[in-house]
């Protein structure tokens, strides 16, 4: 899959770098791969090993990574200088003599040091060899430059919505009394390849709803029974953007009470959904989604959100990194167009359901990218027969 224009990493650094002068930062250390992706390019497996983006205010950015990555970094990400540590060396003497030969004594220096890929015993011997230079945690920095998805970025998430699209369906297809779960996630996981999917941040979540409160956990050996249901949270990605959806299908017959708890979810799926629009607070849409939920089951149901905030991510998340910006009881962001959410409607009465799919926030509303059917899905008892829904 080809990479965005390169026109498009050049402006980020720009907004990035008018972000650091309003902050007075004479440079940012970046950790995560979002982040690192964002303002690069750079996509690959390699950031399990120590990986920074040094973005100084002028000159051009430096990545300090491993010395076996140079020829992903020559290929992928020419314009950028390449500091490179062999195994055994001490990456934060590379980082600290980037920062020192790029910043002036004195310099305040943004880190993004909330990023699970960014040891702190590593950013204290940083700190430690740079003693002239003044830290500062920058890590909201870069998420908030990531918040709004320009038109190439929401191209990419459509794409992405188009093979979460096609995996579920398998997935909905393959699903039947007598099936083992890891033959849902293998025929699964083929349609997602063949569809143009790349390696999401997470595999497909596939588990019955025995197991449905244990959130991340996925497929096992279990096989299917009649009458039981199996939940199925997947996301395409094209060029490292997703598309998170979930459905619930009920194998040979649904449980009782499994029709009015698939309405109240989607009652509550579609109030979010008309309630996010620009200018909103996220409280506003997750207190929709709550009082049409108990409107529908007449229990009051309490979630620690109704969706989140996703677009770049990579394993082990495609949220974009550790810090999920939730639609939460008590949230104050502001919903603004261009901001692609994973809207999620889970209900725990009369019994478990779960829809969600991607909603991207346009100018005069929210727009469900996914299209699934949302209807109560019944798995028929043959197994290579198609799902339906009654």
């Amino acid at each position: 899959m080809a990479r965005l224009d390169s026109h498009a990493y050049a402006s980020r650094v720009a907004a990035l770098r008018d972000a650091m002068r309003e902050r007075g930062l004479a440079a940012v250390v970046l950790a995560g791969p979002e982040s690192i992706y964002h303002q690069t390019g750079l996509d690959h497996l390699g950031y399990f090993a120590l990986t920074l983006l040094v973005v100084p205010v002028a000159g051009p950015p430096v990545l300090i990574a491993r010395q076996m990555e140079e020829h992903t970094l020559r290929a992928q990400v020419p314009h950028v200088r390449h500091a490179a540590y062999t195994d055994g060396e001490d990456p934060a003497e590379v980082a600290a003599r980037t920062l020192l030969d790029s910043t002036p004594p004195g310099s305040r220096v943004g880190v993004e040091e909330q990023s699970m890929f960014l040891p702190p015993a590593l950013l204290h011997r940083m700190r430690a060899m740079t003693p002239d230079l003044v830290w500062t945690d920058c890590s909201a920095l870069p998420a908030a430059l990531r918040m709004i998805k320009t038109d190439a970025e929401l191209d990419c998430v459509r794409q992405a919505a188009e093979v979460s699209d096609v995996a579920m369906r398998t997935a909905l297809a393959t699903a039947a009394p007598g099936v083992n779960e890891r033959t849902v996630a293998a025929r699964t996981h083929q349609a997602m390849i063949e569809a143009g999917g790349e390696p999401p941040g997470f595999v497909p979540l596939i588990r019955s709803v025995a197991r449905l409160p244990q959130e991340h956990v996925t497929w096992s050996d279990h096989v299917l029974r009649h009458g039981e249901a199996l939940f199925v949270e997947l996301s395409g990605c094209v060029r490292r953007y997703h598309a998170p959806m979930s459905r619930v299908v009920h194998c040979g017959e649904a449980a009782p009470g499994a029709e009015p708890a698939a309405e109240a979810a989607r009652a509550g799926q579609e109030a979010a959904r008309a309630a996010l629009v620009p200018g909103a607070f996220t409280r506003e849409v997750y207190a929709a989604w709550e009082d049409t939920v108990a409107e529908a089951t007449g229990v009051r149901q309490r979630r620690h959100h109704c969706g989140y905030l996703t677009g770049i991510g990579f394993s082990p998340s495609w949220v974009g990194g550790g810090d999920v910006l939730g639609i939460r009881a008590d949230g104050g962001t502001v919903v603004r167009a261009g901001m692609v959410f994973h809207l999620m409607s889970w209900v725990t009465s009369p019994v478990s359901h779960v829809v969600s799919d991607t909603a991207v926030v346009t100018e005069d509303g929210c727009r469900l990218l996914t299209r699934t059917p949302r209807e109560l899905v019944v798995a028929p008892a043959a197994p290579d027969r198609p799902a339906r829904s009654p």
